[in-house]
Protein backbone atom coordinates (compact mmCIF):
# COMPACT_ATOMS: atom_id res chain seq x y z
CA UNK A 1 0.00 0.00 0.00
CA UNK A 2 1.33 3.43 -0.96
CA UNK A 3 1.48 5.97 1.85
CA UNK A 4 1.52 9.74 1.67
CA UNK A 5 5.23 9.44 2.47
CA UNK A 6 5.80 7.18 -0.55
CA UNK A 7 4.19 9.71 -2.86
CA UNK A 8 6.10 12.65 -1.40
CA UNK A 9 9.38 10.76 -1.57
CA UNK A 10 8.77 9.81 -5.18
CA UNK A 11 8.40 13.52 -5.97
CA UNK A 12 11.54 14.53 -4.07
CA UNK A 13 13.65 11.76 -5.55
CA UNK A 14 12.51 12.76 -9.04
CA UNK A 15 13.58 16.34 -8.34
CA UNK A 16 16.92 15.19 -6.92
CA UNK A 17 17.56 13.08 -10.02
CA UNK A 18 17.53 16.23 -12.16
CA UNK A 19 19.87 18.19 -9.87
CA UNK A 20 23.13 18.70 -11.75
CA UNK A 21 24.87 20.87 -9.14
CA UNK A 22 28.32 19.70 -8.09
CA UNK A 23 28.17 18.09 -4.66
CA UNK A 24 31.78 19.02 -3.93
CA UNK A 25 31.14 22.67 -4.73
CA UNK A 26 27.99 22.65 -2.60
CA UNK A 27 29.83 21.07 0.32
CA UNK A 28 32.52 23.75 0.15
CA UNK A 29 29.92 26.52 0.00
CA UNK A 30 27.85 25.03 2.81
CA UNK A 31 30.90 24.55 5.01
CA UNK A 32 31.86 28.20 4.62
CA UNK A 33 28.31 29.48 5.10
CA UNK A 34 27.12 27.38 8.02
CA UNK A 35 26.97 29.07 11.41
CA UNK A 36 25.03 26.50 13.45
CA UNK A 37 23.48 27.47 16.76
CA UNK A 38 23.55 24.01 18.31
CA UNK A 39 20.14 22.38 18.00
CA UNK A 40 20.87 19.26 20.08
CA UNK A 41 22.82 21.21 22.71
CA UNK A 42 19.88 23.58 23.18
CA UNK A 43 17.67 20.63 24.06
CA UNK A 44 20.28 19.11 26.37
CA UNK A 45 20.88 22.38 28.22
CA UNK A 46 17.27 22.96 29.30
CA UNK A 47 16.70 22.91 33.04
CA UNK A 48 15.29 19.81 34.73
CA UNK A 49 11.52 19.98 35.09
CA UNK A 50 11.00 21.80 31.80
CA UNK A 51 10.03 20.24 28.48
CA UNK A 52 12.03 21.38 25.46
CA UNK A 53 9.52 22.43 22.83
CA UNK A 54 10.52 22.35 19.18
CA UNK A 55 7.80 24.64 17.87
CA UNK A 56 6.91 24.15 14.24
CA UNK A 57 6.00 26.67 11.58
CA UNK A 58 3.62 24.76 9.35
CA UNK A 59 1.13 26.20 6.86
CA UNK A 60 -0.62 23.01 5.76
CA UNK A 61 -0.35 19.23 5.78
CA UNK A 62 -1.30 16.50 3.28
CA UNK A 63 -3.59 14.82 5.82
CA UNK A 64 -5.21 17.89 7.41
CA UNK A 65 -5.14 20.40 4.56
CA UNK A 66 -4.75 24.12 5.27
CA UNK A 67 -3.73 24.97 8.83
CA UNK A 68 -2.42 28.53 8.80
CA UNK A 69 -1.57 29.35 5.22
CA UNK A 70 -1.23 33.10 5.85
CA UNK A 71 1.00 32.92 8.92
CA UNK A 72 3.97 35.26 9.20
CA UNK A 73 7.03 33.11 9.95
CA UNK A 74 8.87 35.88 11.78
CA UNK A 75 5.88 36.79 13.96
CA UNK A 76 5.23 33.14 14.74
CA UNK A 77 8.88 32.58 15.63
CA UNK A 78 8.82 35.50 18.07
CA UNK A 79 5.60 34.24 19.65
CA UNK A 80 7.13 30.79 20.06
CA UNK A 81 10.27 32.22 21.64
CA UNK A 82 8.23 34.39 23.98
CA UNK A 83 6.40 31.25 25.08
CA UNK A 84 9.69 29.56 25.93
CA UNK A 85 10.35 27.39 22.87
CA UNK A 86 13.80 25.83 22.83
CA UNK A 87 14.05 25.37 19.06
CA UNK A 88 12.06 25.92 15.89
CA UNK A 89 11.09 23.54 13.11
CA UNK A 90 10.21 25.06 9.75
CA UNK A 91 8.59 23.21 6.84
CA UNK A 92 10.36 24.04 3.58
CA UNK A 93 8.47 21.60 1.32
CA UNK A 94 6.41 23.75 -1.05
CA UNK A 95 4.32 21.25 -2.98
CA UNK A 96 2.87 19.29 -0.06
CA UNK A 97 3.17 21.58 2.96
CA UNK A 98 3.18 25.09 1.50
CA UNK A 99 6.55 25.87 3.06
CA UNK A 100 9.64 27.47 1.60
CA UNK A 101 13.26 28.38 2.12
CA UNK A 102 12.04 31.94 2.66
CA UNK A 103 9.93 30.77 5.63
CA UNK A 104 12.98 29.28 7.31
CA UNK A 105 15.17 32.30 6.68
CA UNK A 106 12.47 34.65 7.92
CA UNK A 107 11.88 32.67 11.11
CA UNK A 108 15.56 32.20 11.88
CA UNK A 109 16.30 35.85 11.22
CA UNK A 110 13.71 36.92 13.78
CA UNK A 111 14.97 34.95 16.78
CA UNK A 112 18.22 33.43 18.12
CA UNK A 113 16.75 29.92 18.45
CA UNK A 114 18.24 26.93 16.57
CA UNK A 115 16.13 25.85 13.60
CA UNK A 116 15.42 22.44 12.08
CA UNK A 117 14.82 22.28 8.35
CA UNK A 118 11.71 20.06 8.20
CA UNK A 119 11.76 18.49 4.77
CA UNK A 120 12.36 15.20 2.99
CA UNK A 121 16.09 14.62 2.76
CA UNK A 122 16.79 12.16 -0.04
CA UNK A 123 20.09 13.42 -1.48
CA UNK A 124 23.33 14.80 -0.02
CA UNK A 125 22.60 18.07 -1.78
CA UNK A 126 19.56 18.41 0.47
CA UNK A 127 21.85 18.40 3.52
CA UNK A 128 24.04 21.07 1.92
CA UNK A 129 20.97 23.13 1.04
CA UNK A 130 19.85 23.00 4.67
CA UNK A 131 23.13 24.57 5.74
CA UNK A 132 23.03 27.14 2.94
CA UNK A 133 19.55 28.33 3.88
CA UNK A 134 20.68 28.80 7.49
CA UNK A 135 19.28 25.70 9.17
CA UNK A 136 20.97 24.33 12.26
CA UNK A 137 19.62 20.80 11.91
CA UNK A 138 18.30 18.52 9.20
CA UNK A 139 15.61 15.84 9.32
CA UNK A 140 16.48 12.27 8.32
CA UNK A 141 13.45 9.97 8.11
CA UNK A 142 14.48 6.34 8.57
CA UNK A 143 11.54 5.08 6.52
CA UNK A 144 12.72 7.19 3.59
CA UNK A 145 16.37 6.15 3.55
CA UNK A 146 18.43 2.98 3.29
CA UNK A 147 21.23 2.23 5.74
CA UNK A 148 23.92 3.68 3.51
CA UNK A 149 22.02 6.94 3.03
CA UNK A 150 21.38 7.25 6.76
CA UNK A 151 25.05 6.84 7.55
CA UNK A 152 26.27 9.09 4.74
CA UNK A 153 23.82 11.90 5.49
CA UNK A 154 24.58 11.79 9.22
CA UNK A 155 28.28 12.03 8.45
CA UNK A 156 27.75 14.90 6.04
CA UNK A 157 25.59 16.82 8.51
CA UNK A 158 28.31 16.41 11.14
CA UNK A 159 30.96 17.57 8.68
CA UNK A 160 28.95 20.73 8.01
CA UNK A 161 28.35 21.35 11.72
CA UNK A 162 24.65 20.53 11.58
CA UNK A 163 22.70 18.31 13.93
CA UNK A 164 20.49 15.59 12.45
CA UNK A 165 17.12 14.55 13.85
CA UNK A 166 16.70 10.89 12.89
CA UNK A 167 12.98 10.12 12.79
CA UNK A 168 11.72 6.60 13.50
CA UNK A 169 8.32 4.92 13.76
CA UNK A 170 9.21 1.59 15.35
CA UNK A 171 11.91 -0.45 17.05
CA UNK A 172 13.42 -1.74 13.82
CA UNK A 173 13.95 1.77 12.50
CA UNK A 174 15.42 2.78 15.85
CA UNK A 175 18.04 0.05 15.59
CA UNK A 176 18.94 1.25 12.11
CA UNK A 177 19.49 4.89 13.05
CA UNK A 178 21.46 3.96 16.16
CA UNK A 179 23.70 1.72 14.07
CA UNK A 180 24.25 4.67 11.73
CA UNK A 181 25.40 6.83 14.66
CA UNK A 182 22.36 9.01 15.39
CA UNK A 183 22.54 10.92 18.69
CA UNK A 184 19.21 12.76 18.31
CA UNK A 185 16.16 10.55 17.66
CA UNK A 186 12.58 11.58 17.04
CA UNK A 187 9.81 9.04 17.59
CA UNK A 188 6.86 9.86 15.34
CA UNK A 189 3.64 8.66 16.93
CA UNK A 190 1.63 8.92 13.69
CA UNK A 191 1.17 5.70 11.73
CA UNK A 192 2.35 6.06 8.13
CA UNK A 193 -0.50 3.94 6.78
CA UNK A 194 -3.56 4.97 8.80
CA UNK A 195 -2.49 8.50 9.87
CA UNK A 196 -3.73 7.57 13.34
CA UNK A 197 -1.72 8.63 16.39
CA UNK A 198 -0.58 5.84 18.69
CA UNK A 199 0.17 7.55 22.00
CA UNK A 200 1.99 4.48 23.29
CA UNK A 201 4.44 4.43 20.37
CA UNK A 202 6.79 7.07 21.77
CA UNK A 203 6.86 5.48 25.19
CA UNK A 204 7.40 1.99 23.77
CA UNK A 205 10.14 2.92 21.32
CA UNK A 206 11.61 5.55 23.61
CA UNK A 207 12.26 2.95 26.30
CA UNK A 208 14.82 1.38 23.94
CA UNK A 209 16.73 4.58 23.24
CA UNK A 210 20.05 4.40 25.12
CA UNK A 211 21.37 7.00 27.52
CA UNK A 212 23.28 9.75 25.76
CA UNK A 213 20.92 9.81 22.78
CA UNK A 214 18.48 12.72 22.96
CA UNK A 215 14.88 11.67 22.34
CA UNK A 216 12.09 13.76 20.84
CA UNK A 217 8.40 12.83 20.67
CA UNK A 218 6.65 13.88 17.47
CA UNK A 219 2.97 14.10 16.45
CA UNK A 220 -0.10 13.87 18.62
CA UNK A 221 1.14 16.26 21.32
CA UNK A 222 -1.68 18.72 21.86
CA UNK A 223 -2.08 19.38 25.56
CA UNK A 224 0.02 19.86 28.64
CA UNK A 225 -1.17 16.46 29.82
CA UNK A 226 0.11 14.85 26.60
CA UNK A 227 3.52 16.38 27.11
CA UNK A 228 3.57 15.56 30.83
CA UNK A 229 2.95 11.88 30.11
CA UNK A 230 5.86 11.89 27.67
CA UNK A 231 8.10 13.67 30.17
CA UNK A 232 7.32 11.02 32.75
CA UNK A 233 8.28 8.40 30.14
CA UNK A 234 11.73 9.90 29.77
CA UNK A 235 11.26 12.38 26.93
CA UNK A 236 12.72 15.83 27.40
CA UNK A 237 11.63 17.27 24.05
CA UNK A 238 8.53 17.36 21.89
CA UNK A 239 8.09 18.57 18.33
CA UNK A 240 4.70 20.23 17.95
CA UNK A 241 3.16 21.92 14.94
CA UNK A 242 -0.55 21.67 14.16
CA UNK A 243 -1.87 22.38 17.66
CA UNK A 244 0.37 25.45 17.96
CA UNK A 245 -0.33 27.12 14.62
CA UNK A 246 -4.08 26.63 15.05
CA UNK A 247 -4.26 27.54 18.76
CA UNK A 248 -4.93 31.26 18.45
CA UNK A 249 -2.30 31.82 21.16
CA UNK A 250 0.89 30.09 20.04
CA UNK A 251 3.01 31.62 22.77
CA UNK A 252 0.63 30.52 25.50
CA UNK A 253 0.32 27.06 23.98
CA UNK A 254 4.10 26.69 23.96
CA UNK A 255 4.36 27.90 27.56
CA UNK A 256 1.89 25.23 28.72
CA UNK A 257 3.95 22.50 27.06
CA UNK A 258 7.22 23.82 28.46
CA UNK A 259 5.79 23.65 31.98
CA UNK A 260 4.57 20.08 31.50
CA UNK A 261 7.71 18.62 33.04
CA UNK A 262 6.55 19.83 36.44
CA UNK A 263 3.07 18.32 36.03
CA UNK A 264 3.87 14.88 37.37
CA UNK A 265 6.55 12.61 38.62
CA UNK A 266 9.82 12.47 36.78
CA UNK A 267 10.87 9.24 35.12
CA UNK A 268 14.07 7.79 36.45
Amino acid sequence: MDTYLDRILEHHRAVAATDRRSLNVLMDEAGEFAQPRGFRNAIRSLDEGLMAVIAEIKRRSPSRGDLAVDLDPAEMAVAYMDGGATCLSVLTDQDHFGGSTADLRSARGAVPLPVLRKDFTVDPRDVCDAALMGADAVLLIAAALDDSELSDFLDLATELGLDALAEVHDEAELERVLAAGADLVGVNQRDLYTFQVDTDRARRVGARIPAGVERVAESGVRTRADAAALYDSGFRAVLVGESLVTSGDPGGAVAALVASGSSGTTAG
